[in-house]
């Protein structure tokens, strides 16, 4: 008799008239094209010409024979194939010089140069934007309420298992830990016996750890005991069943973004019939929307039962209060960066900066080495400038700061930046240094010693990042992926449900730095405008097709009032 499992069943448009045509372009306003004035015939010719295609333009149907012939104008633009000619005189020389497309060049050391001045004469203002950044009112006053959400999902013993699950996480820190935490809602909803997952060895990662290794084990089991059962490791007698060898275990294909559904109609049966499945890769393999029961285990597994092993709690929390020490003349507030400008990270966008042939080289043999032949498929085209203005290429160390100075951040704010190995370093780093003296990053908050079992290890070291992030006044995300959306939605959990996240229109930043002669009001009215909207977007709420990670309300919080009551309800349970 196995146990059972954790689910219960249960345009017409209308269309308007054309407007009229406009009457700036009625025949009777142009008597003068019917010749005279001294004008030759081939004069009066051009000029007719010229008029009657510009009240074609005009007219409804001109506008649709031409719209066609627009967009694609406005596509080989775009794409960076067409390039208006501009005119200058010198020395009574006609000069045509050939404008470059929007976001072909990279030319914000350029806007750099032209707004520092006005950076240093707004050294040392009284009116930091560290200690204003975030409309209170902004804050509605979110709790954690896992608790009483999960409630019923607990048991003071848990029912027989229908078997054993195994799963293999691969890719960083927080794709790791996605993977967890969906395998524990997996589990649950099966009934299944979790084993401690295994980590897979990561070519871009190349990061050796196991589960111990960066997070608490015992607590992991311990903390999920009322809910879901959790092994480190197959009993003997169910791996002699398999010959030992848990390859021979049969790895079930199951499609990322599954339903629970699925897993009850597809996986389960197979779980009950065998004792024992795998699945790997499980990387993204249940969908984002599921039952409100399996988001409670989601949330529970996430914010409570995965906490990072105790040699990265002891040193990131040293470091934590470093950098509060650092900030001691604001209050103990620090900005923190997500810095996404490895070598790997550049080469992968396709974008190009300022090193030339150089650059193009080193991008072409990273790409080769990590995504082998990936970007040499027939057909495949890289357009460097297109990736630009559509926001997808990673922002320099130079580019972060100038953000950060416009929207009011300024040189005795203390931030925090957490990367890898940043590319070209020496080079890149060295503006924003300049514009944030008071920088610090890992291997500048630790001595060398107390680094040295990090090292080689780059999940561990992310665990370190990570940490000082979670506790920082603000936070900057400059490139997406697993880590600002974990930390995001980490930081809501923790902030009354406010992200306290800026998150950059990318879009708009490209179009700005291509602006070598914008203004320094202009560029700062752009950025607090910038600022003001990641400050309503720090509450969001989750939508059906987000992340609970990313957005734990309302399935892992409460608001104030309903969690205080639910909390007293359900305490006993877990206590």
């Amino acid at each position: 008799m196995h146990g059972p499992s954790r689910l219960g069943s249960g345009s017409n448009r209308s269309v308007s008239p054309s407007p009229p045509s406009s009457p700036r372009f009625r025949h009777g306003r142009y008597k003068s094209f019917s010749g005279g004035g001294g004008r030759g015939g081939k004069q009066w010719a051009a000029d007719r010409i010229v008029f009657v295609l510009v009240s074609t333009v005009f007219r409804r149907k001109g506008v649709l024979l031409f719209a066609p012939l627009l967009y694609i104008a406005g596509m080989l633009l775009y794409m960076g194939l067409l390039g208006f000619d501009v005119l200058s005189l010198k020395d009574a020389v006609v000069v045509v010089h050939r404008r470059s497309p929007p976001g072909s060049v990279y030319r914000s050391p350029q806007v750099f140069q032209k707004l520092w001045p006005h950076m240093e004469a707004e050294c040392n203002s009284s009116n930091s934007a560290l200690m204003t950044a975030w409309n209170l009112k902004m804050q509605h006053g979110w709790k954690p309420c896992i608790n009483s959400i999960i409630s019923k999902t607990g048991f003071s013993e848990l029912p027989k298992s229908n078997g054993f699950l195994i799963i293999e996480a691969n890719g960083g820190l927080n794709q790791q830990r996605l993977s967890i935490c969906d395998a524990v809602a997996v589990a649950w909803l099966l009934n299944a016996t979790l084993v401690i997952p295994i980590f897979h060895l990561n070519s871009v990662w190349r990061d050796s750890s196991k589960f111990g290794d960066i997070f608490d084990e015992e607590h992991f089991i311990h903390a999920l005991r009322n809910h879901v059962s959790v092994v480190r490791e197959l009993p003997e007698d169910v791996l002699q069943r398999f010959d030992n060898n848990i390859s021979n275990i049969v790895n079930l294909r199951v499609k990322g973004w599954s339903s629970a559904a699925h897993y009850l109609q597809k996986v389960l049966p197979k779980l009950e019939a065998m004792g024992a499945v795998r699945i790997a890769p499980f990387s993204n393999r249940l969908a984002y929307s599921v039952p409100s029961n399996v988001q409670g285990i989601r949330c529970l597994s996430n914010f409570k039962a995965l906490r990072f092993a105790e040699p990265i709690r002891t040193l990131a929390d040293k470091m934590v209060e470093r950098m509060v020490k650092n900030s001691s003349h604001t209050g103990g507030k620090y900005v923190s960066v997500h810095l996404r400008f490895e070598m790997d990270m550049v080469a992968f966008s396709c974008c190009e900066y300022d090193g030339g042939e150089e650059e193009k080289h080193e991008m072409d043999i990273a790409r080769e080495r990590s995504w082998r032949g990936k970007f040499r498929r027939r057909g495949r085209v890289i357009r460097p400038g297109a990736n630009r203005v559509d926001g997808k290429c990673p922002l320099t160390p130079l580019e972060v700061g100038l953000m950060l100075r416009g929207m009011g951040f300024d040189n005795n704010t203390s931030v925090f930046v957490a990367a890898g190995n940043i590319y070209k370093a020496e080079k890149y780093m060295a503006p924003l240094k300049q514009m944030f003296p008071l920088l610090e990053t890992k291997d500048t908050l630790a001595t060398p010693e107390e680094l040295a079992p990090f090292k080689g290890h780059s999940s561990r070291l992310a665990a370190l990042d990570y940490t000082v992030c979670l506790h920082s006044e603000v936070f900057v995300t400059t490139q997406g992926g697993n880590f600002p959306h974990f930390l995001m939605g980490h930081r809501r959990y923790l902030f009354g449900g406010h992200a306290k996240t800026i998150k950059p229109d990318k879009r708009k930043l490209a179009l700005l730095f291509d602006s070598p002669h914008i203004r320094w009001e202009t560029f700062k009215r752009q950025m607090k405008d910038m600022l003001r909207h990641s400050d309503m977007k720090g509450g969001e709420l989750k939508k059906p097709s987000a992340s609970v990670y990313t957005f734990p309300m309302p399935d892992c919080m409460c608001k104030q009032t309903e969690a205080t009551s639910a909390a007293n309800a359900s305490r006993s349970i877990f206590e």
